[in-house]
């Protein structure tokens, strides 16, 4: 059955920003932390990352959040007030501070050099045949060549021969008897838990749960964001192949939509480097199933 989110009012401070009329308490939004932490401890313990390394990651997080959104008339949250909100002592959250300003910066959300590349190679009118499909492709030379297209789709800093074998190992790209490539898939999707799917899986996350806590703690002044799921928990196993074969093709239909229309009004390259003229905007569809 389709999910729409209830209304939600505004009221004070902290997470009851935004809630509902009826206020979570402290033992329901630990059992709802719990839920989404299930996948996440999945995966770390699949990397062999263990509960140390995780509680020190957790405990410098709690300490750059708090300092970066909790500051009162647009400044950071001074270090006492850092302690009232983690539960740290002053000389942690000094610590965590410290190693805060000395760490690299975050990583922005992520999105494939090769992924840009076949959209590229889908969307962009120099890059496909007269009937509108991905034209086939010599790696180099003059004219429209897979290492043009790479450069276009902003991939310069990345070795063509590097990103081909990928593509090639993706099944998203093969080469012809006469050496040109041809794009024979629209989307890119690694299959080993390898650097770029970690990096995605933490962009999804990030990107589901910051929608999450804009419409948890918006003002009724701010829009909500778009967020719809539909799901029943009455579903016989046999509808599970069904299901996945119906999102392949009606998903990929629509997410190509969404593609073009993102392409056709992305800002030039000049423009792109001016930050404060660009935003990340997109759309996720992920299948639902325990």
């Amino acid at each position: 059955m389709l999910r729409h989110p209830r209304a939600q009012s505004p009221t004070a401070d902290s997470c009851h920003v935004g809630a509902p009329v009826a206020l979570a308490s402290t033992d329901q939004i630990l059992q709802s932390s719990h839920q989404w932490l299930k996948p996440l401890i999945h995966v770390l313990l699949s990397c062999g990352i263990t509960w140390r390394e995780f509680a020190e990651l957790a405990r410098t997080t709690y300490v750059e959040v708090a300092t970066g959104s909790f500051g009162k008339r647009g400044r950071p949250t001074n270090v006492s007030r850092t302690a009232i909100l983690t539960g740290l002592a002053r000389r942690e959250g000094r610590r965590q501070r410290q190693l805060l300003s000395a760490a690299p910066s975050a990583q922005p959300g992520y999105v494939t050099k090769a992924s840009l590349v076949l959209s590229a190679w889908h969307l962009d009118p120099q890059f496909r045949d007269r009937k509108g499909r991905p034209a086939l492709l010599r790696m180099n030379g003059r004219g429209r060549t897979f290492t043009a297209l790479i450069e276009h789709a902003g991939g310069a800093d990345v070795r063509p021969s590097t990103l081909l074998k990928e593509l090639i190992n993706a099944g998203a790209v093969r080469t012809r008897p006469d050496g040109r490539l041809e794009a024979v898939k629209r989307d890119y999707i690694p299959h080993a838990m390898d650097e770029q799917l970690i990096r995605l899986w933490g962009t999804v996350i990030a990107d589901v749960a910051t929608t999450y806590v804009h419409n948890l703690t918006r003002t009724g002044k701010t829009t909500r964001r778009f967020e719809r799921s539909a799901v029943n928990d009455r579903m016989p196993i046999s509808a599970v192949p069904e299901l996945a074969r119906l999102l392949e093709q009606e998903g990929q239909i629509f997410l190509e939509r969404i593609d073009k229309w993102l392409t056709a009004r992305e800002d030039t390259p000049a423009a792109r480097r001016n930050a404060a003229r660009t935003v990340r905007l997109g759309v996720g569809l992920y299948q639902i199933q325990d």
